[in-house]
């Protein structure tokens, strides 16, 4: 069996969990009531043959004429399909992420751990003294669909029998309708660099952009980063007298603003698709060699300080 390899890393220098559905309840409150666009299936889009404006379609039946769309649905973007931008990779692992509560408390250490044993990378961050996040990642088994929650869970028992108590318990007693299975995919690094990610006044953010392997967590930071940009890139063209629905802003305006912020953010989502498929490649192979490959290029290309990822400063709003 292959040595267990710990990774530790410090919670005030890198690490800050984000819950993904306490970001969606807060766009959900964040847009006017009555509105149709939260929580409705893009199902096409199309350029308004006057205006040359998109027209997007949604699942409910209703269509949206919009001056700027900006995709940030996800791995299955229908916007990114609409770019025309190549279909995403997949590595050749799954992972589970999920929740355990504590009642007692769990006594783990404020930090970010991972390990790394055989086949299975295991990780954990305390949320607060009761709750725990935590990920599971199998580098080999590529075969389960994971039809239902208790499905999920099996699969998560079996992955990590092999562990140590507190990690088996862990994955035993978690939240098991917090359980998410997925088959890890990202972007090509050359995708990132020559990719088109604007057509006419649309374009794209967070995974639709740039999905990645989890290897780094930065998926959430990098998204953060996009709405920063952009805002920033939109604003300074537009100007503070067209309104927040850019009513009076002309196409070539918006046009320019968006392949600023494409531009600023292009190298910066390189280095990290780069450093997350070298990373998640050196943890996935078995071979020796390949593995010190794929360490060597990381020390090559991004040195021995492999947080530096972390004390990027994308400016302010």
């Amino acid at each position: 069996m292959e040595k267990k390899r710990e990774f530790v890393s410090n919670i005030v220098d890198e690490a800050r969990c984000i819950k993904r559905n306490d970001l969606v309840e807060a766009l959900s409150d964040a847009l006017p009531k009555g509105t149709i666009r939260f929580g409705s299936h893009i199902v096409s889009i199309e350029q308004d043959k006057t205006t040359l404006f998109p027209v997007v379609h949604l699942a409910n039946g209703n269509s949206i004429k919009a001056k700027v769309l900006i995709g940030c649905d996800g791995a299955n973007s229908i916007v990114s399909d609409y770019l025309q931008l190549n279909p995403k990779k997949a590595f050749a692992c799954r992972a589970v992420r999920g929740f355990t509560k504590y009642p007692n408390g769990h006594g783990f250490p404020q930090e970010v751990l991972r390990i790394k044993q055989g086949n299975v990378l295991i990780g954990r961050l305390p949320l607060t003294d009761n709750q725990v996040f935590w990920f599971l990642v199998h580098m080999q088994d590529n075969n389960h669909n994971g039809k239902d929650q208790e499905s999920i869970a099996n699969l998560c028992r079996k992955w990590a029998d092999d562990l140590s108590e507190d990690w088996k318990e862990m994955v035993k007693i978690c939240n098991v309708e917090s359980l998410t299975l997925t088959h890890l995919r990202y972007r090509a690094p050359s995708e990132i660099m020559l990719g088109k990610f604007r057509r006419g006044t649309v374009t794209v953010a967070g995974d639709a952009m740039h999905v990645m392997g989890p290897f780094l967590a930065q998926g959430g930071s990098a998204a953060l980063e996009d709405a920063v940009v952009l805002a920033r890139c939109l604003a300074r063209k537009v100007g503070p007298d067209h309104g927040d629905l850019l009513k009076d802003c002309s196409m070539k305006n918006i046009e320019e603003a968006i392949d600023e912020y494409v531009d600023e953010r292009r190298m910066r989502l390189l280095g990290l698709s780069v450093q997350t498929y070298l990373t998640g490649r050196s943890l996935q192979t078995s071979s020796k060699v390949l593995r010190l490959m794929f360490i060597a290029l990381l020390l090559l290309l991004f040195g021995r300080d492999q947080i530096r990822h972390t004390r990027y400063d994308c400016g302010r709003l």
